[in-house]
């Protein structure tokens, strides 16, 4: 019989995908990516034609020599790594490393470790996608341009072991944007008033709260003005104008994509990022499930676009229709407003089956795992479910030429919110006063109700919210979130307290650095253009190295300038006060790769 060999990238898969495999299949994995730029020098030939200089990642050589073994026995090699540009880059290093030139290769990929998808990507293979390769190629280039030209700068005018990079450098800038409009705020004062009615015949008073004059909308700014606007309405007899009845409704979410998935684990979940990633990886390459074996729960978790397959789109309104009844069946899919280019090579992340419900699978899974899976479920099932429906009440109440407002709603059609309601959703207050009232309704004031407020500073970015705004400016990808952040914080650029994110002293210096010295990098517009390059790079609309021709040379400009103007900036070590025991001085506080440690200002003396 014929022998055929499937690579992936993760020893988890094997186990799932070799269920589905008939035994002339071989299952093995690469860990991941097997041959890299080299760490100790950039690994570019600027001199001839910008040649990458790829060598075997330390510690994959036993990994290559058992691959080629098994290449040896096989009759045709299926290489089965990820979905996207990073698993297409994998592939074709696979096939350099193991030099399957001379093999029967072919590549296969599936948006989810389900029997179904393996089999049908088995029947559709192709070769692999050198534009996707080079839009690969191209990321990896430009960052390592990035780190190893301007890291050194910083090494020689700050301190030893920094770094800078082509997405890290601009995330850092943003987050130090926003600090410093933190420190420049001032706040300005302002003030609101609520009048408590009692309405004639009911036993609850009536909130109202102070709008405006008959002209339209009125702040009150100061304490003077107050007093003012009170002594006037005092005088003044309340009476219902108006009341108005409607019905507002709420759209179903979309289903999740990378980066809103992280949000919403963060915001729901209280899970940083980098745990969302993780978590979400082992979801989708296979879990032991009770009864079923190794089962992949969800769709490839890197992805920006928000497109399901007919069929599970099918599946899901079946269920839908089952277990709630067809009104909750949604007519059309929601869509989402087109923005920049998204890769739209994927769907969106959902359940591979919707029959699995997270009640089913709990016992399976870990209480984190569940919890993500639940969200994935659930956000999934509303996308494809009834829009929510609220009846509103709206009251405008007039004392004089003052004017204040009631407004009240309530749900009258649950839709998808029987299933899914965000951090963000607002909780419908019913106010059952609002029924019985009308333009004749009398009512009498109770008490005023003033308060003074001030305008607070924009809030600290938290992980989920830098994340929100690097994909609203389009840098980096849903792949780059996560590792960005955790350089930040493991660089000690940044630090995170109760989940928001401040600068460090060492990282406002870096970032001043970066501004002045590397502008374009840190440029949002520069590097969001970047992204849109490297799709074309993708698309084959342009050649990789065009890209990486065009960027060097103001980069290596950038650096020679560099090196010559800076100035050396020395960062004072945080002192504690704990003594050291060898020569009586106060010990400081030092960072290494493991976090925090106690040094004595004296070493190496």
């Amino acid at each position: 019989m014929a022998k055929y060999l499937v690579i992936v990238e993760s020893p988890a898969k094997v186990k799932t995908i070799k269920k589905f495999l008939g035994k002339n299949y071989e299952v093995v994995a690469s860990n991941g990516h097997v041959r890299d730029l080299p760490k100790s020098q950039m690994g570019i030939d600027i001199e001839h034609d910008f040649e990458p200089k790829y060598i075997t990642i330390r510690g994959k050589g036993d990994i290559l020599a058992k691959l080629r073994r098994e290449v040896k026995k096989a009759d045709r090699v299926y290489l089965a790594t990820d979905p996207d540009r990073e698993g297409e880059a994998i592939s074709w290093h696979l096939s350099q490393a193991l030099k399957l030139e001379d093999k029967d290769v072919q590549r296969i990929t599936f948006n989810e470790i389900t029997q179904n998808a393996v089999k049908a990507s088995l029947k559709h293979p192709r070769s692999i996608d050198m534009n996707l390769v080079d839009a690969q190629q191209t990321r990896r280039i430009l960052d390592r341009m990035v780190g190893y030209e301007i890291s050194p700068v910083l090494w020689a005018k700050v301190k030893r072991g920094l770094s800078a990079g082509r997405v890290q450098s601009v995330a850092l800038r943003i987050i130090c944007d926003r600090e410093e409009e933190i420190n420049a705020f001032i706040p300005e004062e302002y003030w609101t008033l609520d009048a408590e009615l009692n309405i004639k015949g009911e036993k609850k008073p009536l909130m109202a709260k102070f709008h405006g004059d008959d002209k339209g909308k009125l702040t009150i700014s100061k304490k003077e003005e107050m007093d003012a606007v009170m002594a006037e309405i005092e005088k003044e007899k309340f009476q219902v104008l108006e009341v108005k009845k409607g019905e507002r409704v709420k759209r179903a979410p979309l289903p999740f994509t990378t980066s809103t998935l992280q949000q919403e684990a963060s915001k729901a979940l209280n899970f940083p990022i980098s745990k969302t990633m993780r978590i979400a990886q082992q979801l989708y390459e296979g879990v032991d499930i009770k009864g079923q074996g190794t089962v992949g729960l969800i769709t490839y978790l890197r992805t920006d676009s928000v497109r399901i397959s007919d069929e599970a789109d099918v599946q899901a309104r079946e269920y839908i229709e089952q277990a709630y009844g067809s009104q909750f069946v949604a007519e059309k899919a929601a869509e989402k407003k087109g923005g920049a280019k998204i890769q739209d090579a994927h769907e969106a992340i959902r359940p591979s089956d919707i029959n699995r419900t997270p009640v089913m699978v709990k016992e399976s899974l870990s209480r984190d795992q569940f919890r993500l899976y639940q969200l994935i479920w659930k956000r999934f099932a509303a996308s494809r479910m009834s829009p929510a429906v609220y009846e509103t009440t709206n009251v405008k109440i007039g004392a004089g030429k003052y004017r204040f407002t009631v407004s009240a709603s309530k749900v009258a059609f649950e839709g998808f919110m029987s299933v899914y309601t965000s951090e963000d959703d607002e909780k419908a207050e019913s106010n059952v006063l609002l029924k019985s009232i009308d333009e004749n309704t009398e009512l009498s004031l109770n008490r005023f109700e003033e308060k003074q407020h001030f305008t607070q500073p924009p809030a600290h970015y938290t992980e989920a919210s830098l994340v929100k705004t690097l994909e609203e400016l389009g840098i980096g990808r849903p792949s780059t979130y996560s590792p960005t952040i955790t350089t930040l914080l493991g660089r000690r650029y940044i630090v995170k307290e109760a989940k928001n994110l401040y600068v460090t002293e060492l990282g406002e210096v870096v970032n001043q650095i970066m501004k002045e010295s590397f502008p374009t990098i840190v440029d949002e517009h520069f590097t969001a253009n970047m992204e849109s390059l490297l799709d074309s790079v993708e698309e084959g609309s342009v050649n990789w190295k065009v890209v990486v021709k065009n960027f060097f040379p103001d980069l290596d400009e950038a650096v020679k300038a560099a090196q010559k103007d800076l100035e050396k900036v020395k960062i004072e070590d945080e002192v504690s006060d704990v003594i050291c025991e060898n020569c009586g001085r106060n010990m400081v506080v030092k960072y290494g790769p493991h976090g925090k440690f106690l040094a004595c200002p004296g070493f190496p003396d």
